[in-house]
C-alpha cells in the first residue's frame, strides 16, 4: 500500500509527532511505563478545555470516571476510551470528552475501566456494562454510547448485552475492532499501516485473555454474535488506513441485514488514532465534527440517513 498517496502532509506530521514520544524500547518495557508513554503522549496533544465545562471526577462502583457537563445538559454519553484494553485512562481522551460535551451539549461520562494483564477480559466489558447501567438509572434520557478503538469494542459489546433492557438512543463507534475476519480486506490490506499494524493487533489480542477463547464470545468480539437485530441505530466511522477499517463496513451490513438502523463512514487518508490530530489536520477535523454531529442526531431521536 503506498501511504505517501493516501496520507496527506498533515497527517505525516501527526504520525512523526505521535512516533517522537516513543523511545526505541517502548515495546520492551514494562505495562505501567507503556501506560506512562502513552499518557505522555496523549497529554501532548492536549487542547484543553472548553469555557463553561463543568469537569470533576467521580466513581461507580468503585470505577473511576470523570463527569463533563455544560450548563444544562440534553442528555449523556457513556464514553469508552481506546489503548488496545492496555493503555489509556481518563486523562489520555480527557480533552477529546471536554470537546464532545461542549459541541454536542451533552454530559459526558468517561469511563476508566479495568485494563490487561491485569484484568483481563471480561473485566473491562463488565465495568463497561455497569457504568452503562448507572447512566441509565441515575440521568434522563437520551443515552448515546460512543468509543474509540478497543472503546468501539466495549460499546457495541454493550449495546448487544443490554438491547430489550435499557434503552439507548444509538452508538457511534469510532475506529472499532469489532472481532472481523483477519485474514481479508483491510486486515491484510493494511497490515502496515502507520499508527496500527497486525502485529500491534495480535499482541493486544493475545494480552487480552488470560486463557485463548476456544468459542465466539460477542462481549469480546462483537461481529462473533449471531444476532444483530434490536440494535439502537449504530455508527461507524473508521480510517481508511487501518487495518480495523472493514469491521466497520462489516458491522454496518450486519445491522443491515436484521432490520436495523446503520451506516458507515471510512474517512479517505486517515489512520488510527486520529482523533488526536483533530486540531492539525483538516480531515481530522472534518471526521471529529462529523462525530460530533452524530452524537447529537442520535441524542436527538433522529436518523438522517
Amino acid at each position: 500500500m503506498d501511504y505517501s498517496k493516501l496520507i496527506d502532509d498533515e497527517i505525516w506530521r501527526f504520525i512523526r509527532e505521535t512516533d517522537a514520544h516513543y523511545p526505541p524500547d517502548a515495546v520492551n518495557r514494562t505495562v505501567a511505563e507503556q501506560r506512562q508513554v502513552y499518557d505522555t503522549m496523549c497529554r501532548a496533544f492536549f487542547a484543553g478545555y472548553p469555557d463553561g465545562l463543568n469537569v470533576r471526577d467521580d466513581a461507580i462502583d468503585g470505577i473511576p470516571i470523570r463527569l463533563y457537563e455544560p450548563a444544562k445538559p440534553k442528555g449523556t454519553v457513556v464514553y469508552f476510551h481506546g489503548g488496545g484494553f492496555v493503555v489509556g485512562g481518563l486523562d489520555s481522551h480527557d480533552d477529546v470528552c471536554a470537546e464532545i460535551s461542549d459541541q454536542t451539549g451533552l454530559r459526558v461520562v468517561s469511563v476508566d475501566y479495568r485494563l490487561c494483564p491485569e484484568h483481563p477480559h471480561p473485566a473491562a466489558f463488565e465495568d463497561a456494562v455497569t457504568a452503562v447501567l448507572y447512566a441509565s438509572q441515575v440521568w434522563d434520557e437520551p443515552l448515546v454510547l460512543a468509543g474509540d478503538s478497543a472503546g468501539g469494542n466495549l460499546t457495541a459489546a454493550v449495546c448487544h448485552t443490554l438491547r430489550g433492557s435499557v434503552q439507548i438512543a444509538g452508538q457511534v463507534l469510532i475506529y472499532p475492532g469489532l472481532g472481523g475476519d483477519m485474514t481479508k480486506g483491510s486486515y491484510i490490506d493494511h497490515a502496515n499501516a502507520p499508527m496500527l499494524t497486525m502485529d500491534d493487533l495480535k499482541f493486544y489480542s493475545a494480552i487480552r485473555f488470560e486463557t485463548p477463547p476456544n468459542a465466539p464470545d460477542p462481549t469480546a468480539a462483537p461481529l462473533e454474535d449471531t444476532d444483530f437485530s434490536d440494535l439502537p441505530p449504530t455508527v461507524s466511522i473508521t480510517a481508511q488506513c487501518d487495518p480495523l477499517a472493514d469491521d466497520g463496513m462489516t458491522y454496518r451490513d450486519a445491522i443491515l441485514a436484521a432490520g436495523g438502523k446503520a451506516v458507515w463512514f471510512n474517512e479517505a487518508g486517515l489512520v488510527h488514532g486520529y482523533l488526536r490530530a483533530r486540531h492539525q489536520s483538516d480531515r481530522a477535523r472534518r471526521s471529529f465534527a462529523r462525530i460530533v454531529d452524530q452524537i447529537t442526531m442520535l441524542a436527538q431521536g433522529e436518523w438522517h440517513h
